[in-house]
């Protein structure tokens, strides 16, 4: 069993920057991939980026990149992603999960078998 809880989020001016964590207990989760994802009201949770279980090899959604970045800490169980440049669209839920079946990263939902409870951000133009 893993449990994801991430902080972070909150109230930002666009063009601003957040950072989310996400700290894992339970199950180690260093020797496997993690991803962020995000849900905006009205619309399914989209892919955000995901970083392999080393941290050498991360992949992100179009819209994000050169703005987004993840990385973590595996000696302290925690995954993070850096926002700068922050946009109006980019509000929503961000949750992190964990895909204990793979050490790449994976865009796809089906891939991760447990999720956080989410963190809210917003983007305020």
């Amino acid at each position: 069993q893993v449990l994801l809880v991430e902080s972070g989020g909150g109230l930002v001016q666009a063009g601003g920057s957040l950072r989310l964590s996400c700290a894992a207990s339970g199950r180690t989760v260093s020797s496997r991939a993690m991803g962020w994802f995000r849900q905006a009201p009205g619309t399914e949770r989209d892919f955000v980026a995901s970083i392999s279980w080393s941290g050498d090899s991360t992949t992100y959604t179009d819209s994000v990149k050169g703005r987004f970045v993840i990385s973590r800490d595996n000696a302290k169980n925690t995954v993070y992603l850096q926002m700068n440049s922050l946009k109006p669209e980019d509000t929503a839920v961000y949750y992190c999960a964990c895909a204990t079946r793979y050490m790449g990263p994976k865009e796809r939902k089906s891939a991760y078998d447990y999720w956080g409870q989410g963190t809210q951000v917003t983007v305020s133009s």
